[in-house]
């Protein structure tokens, strides 16, 4: 991201981006990134879901999990400007 350690700590405290422990060591996701930084729609939709009371974990499998109304997945979806559908689909997941 050429961005401080720093920074990308904000990130993740503020709710921007969602990082996983592998071995010990706290890790983005590629597929959250963009050239310009963290990839259109991700940080409102993590607040959407953490809202409803979605831990992580729980929002990481449902950004990669494969859903066929997409098609594909929540975060390629993202990726692929389509962030108000999968906006829509995190909304409708609260009722």
């Amino acid at each position: 991201m050429g961005l401080p350690v720093t920074r990308v700590h904000q990130l993740l405290r503020d709710g921007q981006l969602l990082a996983e422990r592998r071995d010990g060591v706290l890790v983005v996701p590629e597929a959250f990134l963009a050239a310009g930084g963290v990839v259109k729609g991700l940080p409102g939709t993590i607040t959407v879901l953490r809202d409803q009371g979605f831990s992580t974990d729980e929002i990481l499998r449902w950004l990669f999990t494969e859903d066929e109304s997409l098609p594909g997945t929540p975060i390629e979806a993202l990726r692929g400007d389509r962030g108000r559908e999968v906006k829509r689909r995190a909304q409708a997941m609260g009722f």
